[in-house]
């Protein structure tokens, strides 16, 4: 069930438990996991998309791997907020992925969790292939994290 708002998403999952963070792009899927007492998120991996019956074969091996109760979906929105295609386009995998999968989904905006991403990787100084290499995983892991200090402090 994809839910709009954190209080549904955290009545959906007053047991708690570990939840993934989805960055999910056109070419690739950046995800991230966090602990059972959502306190920290930690990149994971990147899957390489290739049609939605792999793609969800993969997620679903994660899931399960990891022991994963909950989605966050990155959800690219306009700056102004509005919906675009790439929006669009996220909000129909998810809603794919959901009808699959049956497990609480939370979108989360993403407008600027790639910008702080590069910024802290070149801060860091690391070269360019190397941040082509993390930069999904790392979006993942700042999109989960700042849904699960949201869920957290009840901000939201």
């Amino acid at each position: 069930m994809i839910h709009d708002s954190t209080t549904a998403f955290r009545e959906a999952l007053a047991q708690r438990g570990r939840l993934a963070g989805l960055d999910v792009g056109t070419r690739t899927i950046g995800l991230a996991t966090c602990d059972a007492g959502w306190s920290f998120a930690t990149p994971l991996e990147t899957i390489a998309r290739t049609k939605f019956t792999p793609d969800l074969a993969k997620l679903r091996a994660v899931i399960a791997r990891e022991r994963v109760v909950g989605l966050v979906v990155g959800l690219p929105l306009n700056m102004d907020g509005s919906d675009s295609k790439r929006t669009q386009s996220v909000r129909e995998f998810a809603r794919s992925i959901d009808q699959h999968l049956s497990m609480p989904l939370l979108w989360w905006d993403e407008r600027w969790s790639t910008v702080a991403v590069e910024r802290a990787m070149i801060d860091a100084d690391l070269s360019r292939a190397k941040r082509h290499e993390l930069v999904d995983k790392l979006a993942a892991a700042h999109i989960l994290q700042g849904a699960i200090d949201a869920l957290m402090t009840a901000t939201l």
